[in-house]
């Protein structure tokens, strides 16, 4: 077979499958350009997920007639003054993205230059149908429509409107956030979703982004070494969120998803974050453009480091640093048990059999020592008391294979005695795997008994997150969590699974939005169940630091002994271990 050189219009939509991969790409590159021309106000309208629609309107400095039919051109570009491609400053440089996108949708561009007149230049898939005078204010406007339309074999790989919208409002957060001297709005299907306002701070501008909680659970970052600065907000270890879709790193003021740049915001919060959490952190890094090489991806999502290592290092020696000066600050959220103690609460008459201690509660009741401490509540009002006397002989630990408890150390581990040896088991790890099979088992008996809610509880999120709830609230429903939409950015809860009893309802919905979001496409139907009853026995499972009355430590040893996969949680890590008799003699020298 004869080699042949392509016609121009088959090689744009070449080059479109590579920088227009979906509206989302599309919109990036759109807004980049409104960005490199100086634009101070940003304006975004998009229809469908961006499908039927995607227009960006700026106040930048516009091109003239000329300049609009040479940026139609492949490789055309006003970024690069020179042949220096490694001094590049700009987000754009490459020349392809006008005509990758004029050669598989509809295009119309409207430009005027100050002091100058206004030209419309419109091109529909490659071919130029359009090309007159316009009014329009000093700046540019570019509307792209029916994306794909005439290229059926890219537009079915499309994915649902709902999925689109939420991959363009993720676009044009992450370029919002990197410059906060900028306005930027966002409008879907003619409806607001978001709207920031120039002239704000780093901070301002992350956490009006993200979550305006951030700017009260974050640590400020300004650190420079070796010729490269960084700065941005740093969540705090307690402020963390299931999934790392909350992790933002810019180079040069660029977005980038970088994995060097990810592993080392792991390694900073590696001693200070569950494996199965996330911190949520927005980075900026600032390093002379010689330093990086930012032609690796012809999306310009990547950047390559000539000094690896040193990049890596300045962000986890920033971090820690950062988050080392915070000190013993904590979410600046008060716990709902916290303010539960405040509450009175009758305490019963003792009965007469109560008061006939053993000589020894009795002496410690006479040198001042009491047996009642209050303690957070969870599931159901606890004892009235931390240690309860032994009217009746504690279980035999020959008739059990995890033994009789013993006690509890550091509110965490369930000491326990059994025939051959010592048990130490972690309440928190082993209660979310009975919580998991028992809503497994709820689910193959036809779904998870509920219990609705007295006052049904009102979470805010953003509307990506609300439409992944609501997309997926019939599945959710099965597992007791009753959802409904509450307007345009919040999701009320009617009622929740009754085995998780009086968890955080908000922290819940929060983290499953989050799971929804991340693993939802890739995942079968079974694996999907998994992950939602995986997550709501996290959030309904006995936290370490609380207090187990005997009784209750019991209770869990006797109901992992006839649970399955009990040995392991549910992220995989062991419920308990055993210390054999033989080993505890060789710790104390007797073998």
């Amino acid at each position: 077979m004869s080699i042949r050189r392509l016609p121009e219009h088959l090689v744009n939509r070449i080059a479109a499958g590579e920088v227009v991969e979906r509206p989302a790409s599309a919109l990036k590159e759109l807004v980049e350009n409104a960005i490199d021309a100086g634009a101070t106000r940003i304006g975004v309208r998009i229809a469908a997920g961006g499908i039927d629609l995607i227009e960006v309107s700026d106040d930048g400095c516009g091109m003239s007639p000329d300049d609009m039919a040479l940026s139609l051109e492949r490789h055309a570009t006003s970024k690069l003054p020179d042949d220096r491609i490694e001094a590049v400053t700009t987000l754009g440089f490459r020349g392809e993205a006008l005509p990758s996108i004029a050669s598989v949708a509809r295009l119309a561009i409207e430009s005027r230059p100050a002091g100058a007149e206004g030209w419309l230049r419109t091109v529909d898939n490659g071919e130029v149908v359009e090309n007159r005078p316009a009014a329009l204010p000093p700046g540019t406007r570019i509307r792209v429509e029916g994306l794909f339309a005439r290229v059926p074999a890219r537009r079915k790989f499309l994915r649902s409107t709902r999925s689109e919208f939420a991959a363009c409002v993720d676009q044009v957060r992450r370029l919002a956030m990197a410059r906060p001297d900028i306005a930027f709005s966002l409008e879907h299907d003619g409806r607001r979703v978001l709207g920031v306002q120039a002239g704000e701070s780093r901070p301002e501008r992350v956490a009006a982004l993200t979550d305006r909680a951030l700017a009260a659970n974050s640590v400020g970052l300004d650190w420079e070494r070796e010729g490269m600065r960084l700065g941005g907000v740093a969540g705090l270890p307690t402020f963390h969120r299931g999934v790392a879709d909350h992790q933002y790193l810019f180079v040069n003021g660029r977005p980038v998803k970088d994995r060097l740049l990810s592993g080392a915001v792991r390694g900073a919060y590696a001693e200070m974050l569950a494996r199965d959490r996330h911190a949520v952190v927005a980075l900026f890094l600032d390093v002379d453009p010689d330093l990086i090489d930012v032609n690796v991806h012809p999306a310009k999502t990547e950047v390559r480091f000539r000094d690896p290592a040193a990049a890596r290092g300045l962000i986890v020696g920033g971090l820690r640093r950062a988050l080392d000066e915070a000190g013993f600050r904590a979410v600046q959220r008060p716990a709902e048990e916290a303010m539960a103690a405040w509450t009175s609460e009758p305490i019963a008459p003792p009965t007469p059999s109560a008061l006939t201690l053993p000589p020894l509660a009795e002496a410690m009741a006479s040198s001042g020592f009491s047996f009642h401490e209050r303690r957070p509540t969870f599931f159901a009002p606890p004892p009235q008391a931390r240690a309860e006397v032994a009217v009746e002989p504690p279980p035999a630990s020959t008739q059990f294979p995890l033994g009789a408890a013993r006690g509890q150390v550091a509110r965490t581990y369930i000491v326990a005695e059994a025939e051959d040896g010592l048990v130490l088991v972690d309440q928190h790890a082993a209660h979310e795997r009975l919580v998991l099979e028992r809503m497994r088992a709820a689910m193959a008996k036809g779904g998870v008994a509920r219990q609705a809610l007295l006052i049904p509880e009102v979470v805010e999120l953003d509307e990506v997150a609300c439409d992944a709830l609501e997309d997926k609230a019939g599945e959710l429903a099965e597992f007791g969590l009753e959802l409904e939409r509450f307007g345009p950015r919040a999701m009320l809860v009617r009622a929740v699974p009754a085995v998780l009893g009086q968890g955080d309802v908000i922290s819940l919905v929060t983290d499953l939005a989050d799971e929804i979001r991340a693993h939802d496409a890739a995942l079968s139907l079974k694996e999907r169940i998994d992950h939602v009853a995986a997550t709501m026995a996290c959030h309904g499972s006995v936290r370490a630091g609380r207090i187990l009355s005997v009784a209750e430590m019991n209770a869990l040893l006797r109901e992992m002994e006839v649970t399955p996969h009990s040995g392991q949680c549910n992220h995989g890590r062991p419920t308990w271990i055993k210390l054999a008799h033989g080993d505890i003699e060789k710790l104390f020298g007797r073998k």
